[in-house]
Formats: C-alpha cells, sequence, structure tokens
C-alpha cells in the first residue's frame, strides 16, 4: 500500500490544532480543512488531521479511520495514530470495526475485557492497550458503507458517553460528506470493478498507481515544503498543471495565491506585462498602473506553463526575479520586491533551445532546480487508463446530473489499446463524450476515436525516444510491426487469444509485444 511505500513522513501539514473545543463543538473539526477537499491535497494527510482533530473533539487518546476494500470483503486502517505499525487489515465481521462495517450500528466498548466484539489481537500487534473503544459508520450519500470512524480510550480514564456516540456519529456524517468529493471515494468505488488493481491514492484529484507516477509522488512530497523552484517536463496533457498545485498546495505557501500564466496562450509582446505589470504611461492606452501576475502572487506560487514561449528579452528579467526576487514593471523605473515561488513547465526540450540560442543557458539552470518528468499515458499501463476511465466516467456522470453507465469490455480493451497522443486530457474527453452519448453502457461504438490508431507524438523533451518516421518518411521495421499488431487486435475488438491467432504467433510473444508498448496483458 502507499503508507508503505512512502513511510509515514508527510509534506503536507494544516495549521496548527485549536484548543480543546468544548463537546458541542462538532463544527470544529471540519471548518479549517473544508476548503481543501477540492484541491491536490496529500489524502493520508489530508485524513490524519481529521482524525487528530476527531480525537481532540471527541477527548479520547487515539483515532483511527477505517476504509473499506470492497473487493476483498476487509478494512484497512487510515490516518490512526499507530506509531507502532503502518497498517492493520481486519476482514468484515472481525473485531468491533468489523462489525460496525458490517452491521451499520454503532458499538460503543465501555470495558474490553471479555468483550465478544473486541479483537485482542490488534493490541498485541501494536502493544497498546485499549480501555474503552467507540465506532460509528461512514455512509455515503446512497447509504452505502464505506468505512469506520473509531476512537479509543476516554481521556482522564472513563467511559464513552450516549452523548460521545451522538457527536461522533454526527462527525462521521461531516466527513463522510466531505471525503464522498474527493478522488479517494472515487477510488473505493472503482476497485470494486477492478478488483485487481487494489485501492490505491496519494494525491486528491490524482489518479495513478504506476511505478513513474510513484516516483513523481516521492519528489513532490519532498519539494512541496520548500521554496525550490521546479521544473515540470512532459507532453501536452499528461497533468502538469495538476502537479504543479500538488506542489502548492503541499507546501508552507497553500494560502496564498496559486497564480498561472500560459505563455503559450499569450502574443510574445504581451507576456512581460502579463508577468510584471505596467506603470501608468508605459504604452498609449495605459491609463493607469496595473500590477502583474508576480505582484498578484506575491507570497504564493507563480505557475508558468509553457516556459519554453518564453521570448528572450523577458527570460532576462524572469532571471532576475528568480536570483533577487525583485522586478521594474513595464515602463517604470521603481524596483518591486516579491516573495514568490516559481514552478515552470514545458513540453519542449530546453536543452536543446539553449544549444540553438533561444533560451537562456543561466535561466535553464535557474529552474530546474528539482526536475520532473511526467510519464505519457501510453507508458503508465493498462491499469492506470482503467483506473483513469473509471474515475472519469463517475466524474462525468455528476457533472452532467445522468446515470453512471458501465463500462463495456471490448469498450475497455479499445481504451487499453489505443495510444492517447493527448494523454490524460484526450483519454478525459473521450470518456466525457461517451457518458453523454451512451445508453446505460459505454460500448466500444461510443468513444469517440480513430479506427486507425495515430503514430504517439515524438518523446518529450530529453527523451531519447525519436520520432516515427526518418527523413525518408519510411516507417522502421519495428513501427510498421507495432501498427500491425495493434490494428490486428483491434480488429479482433481486443481479443488478445484471436489476435496472436490471426497474427501466428504465441500468445506469450503477443503479451511480450504489446508489454513493450506499454498494454499489460489482463490475461
Amino acid at each position: 500500500m502507499l503508507y508503505e511505500c512512502y513511510g509515514g513522513a508527510t509534506a503536507f501539514v494544516l495549521p496548527p490544532l485549536p484548543t480543546m473545543p468544548q463537546p458541542s463543538d462538532v463544527n470544529q473539526v471540519l471548518l479549517s480543512v473544508g476548503s481543501l477537499v477540492g484541491r491536490e491535497v496529500d489524502l493520508d494527510a489530508f485524513l490524519q488531521t481529521l482524525v487528530d482533530r476527531i480525537a481532540v473533539t471527541i477527548q479520547a487518546d487515539r483515532g483511527t479511520l477505517w476504509l473499506l476494500d470492497a473487493a476483498r470483503g476487509e478494512l484497512f486502517s487510515r490516518a490512526a495514530h499507530l506509531p507502532e505499525v503502518s497498517q492493520i487489515r481486519v476482514k468484515l465481521g472481525q473485531g468491533v470495526a468489523g462489525h460496525v462495517a458490517q452491521a451499520g450500528e454503532p458499538v460503543s466498548v465501555p470495558d474490553p475485557r471479555g468483550e465478544r466484539l473486541f479483537f485482542a489481537d490488534i493490541d498485541r500487534m501494536t502493544g497498546y492497550r485499549t480501555t474503552s473503544l467507540l465506532a460509528v459508520p461512514l455512509r455515503d450519500a446512497e447509504g452505502a458503507i464505506y468505512g469506520v470512524l473509531q476512537v479509543l480510550n476516554r481521556l482522564g480514564g472513563g467511559r464513552f458517553t450516549e452523548e460521545d456516540v451522538e457527536r461522533l456519529t454526527a462527525i462521521a456524517s461531516q466527513v463522510s460528506t466531505a471525503l464522498q468529493s474527493t478522488s479517494l471515494y472515487q477510488e473505493l468505488k472503482r476497485a470494486k470493478e477492478q478488483p485487481q488493481a487494489p485501492v490505491g491514492y496519494f494525491f486528491n484529484r490524482i489518479i495513478g498507481e504506476s511505478a513513474q507516477l510513484k516516483s513523481i509522488y516521492r519528489l513532490v512530497q519532498k519539494a512541496a515544503p520548500t521554496d525550490a523552484t521546479v521544473l515540470l517536463r512532459g507532453e501536452s496533457g499528461c497533468g502538469k498543471e495538476l502537479f504543479a498545485r500538488a506542489i502548492h498546495v503541499n507546501g508552507p505557501r497553500r494560502d496564498k495565491p496559486f497564480v498561472k500564466v500560459d505563455c503559450a496562450a499569450l502574443p510574445a509582446t504581451l507576456i512581460e506585462n502579463e508577468l510584471f505589470g505596467h506603470e501608468k504611461g508605459a504604452f498609449t492606452g495605459a491609463d493607469h498602473r496595473v500590477p502583474g501576475k508576480f505582484e498578484a502572487a506575491d507570497g504564493g506560487t507563480v505557475f508558468i506553463d509553457e516556459i519554453g514561449e518564453l521570448p528572450l528579452p523577458v527570460q532576462g528579467k524572469l532571471l532576475r526575479v528568480l536570483q533577487d526576487r525583485e522586478f521594474e514593471r513595464v515602463g517604470g523605473t521603481q524596483t518591486v520586491k516579491v516573495n514568490v515561488r516559481i514552478v515552470a513547465a514545458t513540453n519542449r526540450d530546453l536543452a536543446r533551445m539553449v544549444a540553438e540560442n533561444k533560451f537562456r543557458e543561466d535561466l535553464y539552470y535557474r529552474i530546474k532546480v528539482v526536475e520532473m518528468v511526467l510519464p505519457p499515458l501510453r507508458e503508465r499501463g493498462a491499469e492506470d487508463i482503467e483506473r483513469l476511465a473509471r474515475h472519469f466516467i463517475a466524474t462525468a456522470a455528476k457533472r452532467h446530473r445522468l446515470e453512471q453507465p458501465r463500462l463495456g469490455a471490448a469498450a475497455l480493451e479499445r481504451l487499453k489499446a489505443y495510444r492517447w497522443p493527448g494523454n490524460v486530457r484526450e483519454l478525459e474527453n473521450c470518456i466525457e463524450s461517451a457518458v453523454v452519448l451512451c445508453e446505460g453502457e459505454i460500448l466500444e461504438e461510443h468513444l469517440p476515436l480513430p479506427s486507425v490508431d495515430r503514430a504517439a507524438p515524438a518523446a518529450a523533451a530529453g527523451s531519447e525516444v525519436a520520432a516515427s518516421t526518418g527523413a525518408s518518411g519510411l516507417l522502421p521495421l519495428a513501427e510498421v510491426e507495432r501498427r500491425h499488431i495493434l490494428r490486428v487486435l483491434e480488429s479482433v475488438k481486443g481479443n488478445r487469444t484471436a489476435a496472436a491467432k490471426v497474427l501466428e504467433i504465441g500468445r506469450n510473444t503477443l503479451a511480450r509485444k504489446l508489454k513493450e508498448y506499454g498494454l499489460a496483458d489482463e490475461g
């Protein structure tokens, strides 16, 4: 699980807990974290803060949030006060938490000695001595149970009262409403339909468990609490802005502005004015002073998207901001001091642009203090494609107020076989169209994909992978083979056994080749 992969350390720290709330202050639990529900927060850290505040509110020594892994019929601990172990799993019906998840009723255990529901193995595993326990179910909007909220050991040695049961039940209702707005809840539902891929999550709104993404998660976790400049590289549509927001939200500037500047969307003559602002009289029509993005983001983060499109004269001014945190507005002489963090993104090969004198070498080295190369969707594997597809189905159905459709087997195979030159953005748009047009089930004909797979775009900056065709316009043999195999696979609607028969190769050989193309064999 991710907790084991990343350990207990986290880059995301919410503001200090308030003073001990009075028993009636149930709203304190979500008051200061509610605004983070829709942002790219570190979900484990977010949940841990919730559990901390719940324990304070109920005046308990410890708290645990259990989540339901429905495909395996188990609960797993998340955001628990468990310094002794990283995670605990129990079967449905096992122990107090398992009983609450199965029966759907609160349980208060004033003294675990001799209590048949109490699962003493957990205390033996952790070395912690439970003296009292209270647990309530977490239900979604349809009334289905997807977790359990539990507190241990009433402070002062007393027992949890009926009033505590009512308060924890009210808190559970609030917490459930908040969690249903996160990608964590969709991940729990997704795991029911995709049981071969266990429940996994890290940053809210960022979906994927491939090895490449987990490596990026670790980099974000390390970089976020610092002020280091970050360069995000990767093809268009692979999620660079989401990761830029994750860096901002999980750092100390989270409560300050996150300001985006898209250099590709602005004429070169306007980029300087957009970034640095202008003084009155700087040009015709400048009848008053206008601050730029750097001033608007003071204390926060400026995200410079497509920094490779930045004109050379403006690159010099940006270099000064990076070095000295100061600049002059267009048409001005007064030096403006700013306190900003810079995150930049590009799909261009900046090293080549430096060699061609199209990008300043000194700026290049200043912006790549921490460099993250985001993988294209086709390299993340079939499991991530399915995770994303199911997530986008749920999101699109909710957005358009439609019943959530099923994902047909043939449509799923088509999604896995496609190369996704537009990456995650193309997949999201494809799924949204299918959700709107289908009637209860997404079939292959509902997917707005070309009948012949387009070649993948040239690799992102720094990659050694060449474009598909050489200077002569002729395809290399390996590319001809790849296209033919994918075309055959499409013609048999994703049936890999049938495709191997048509190709007159063994199924294992086909599986190996598909793996080379970034398509895992699902059996």
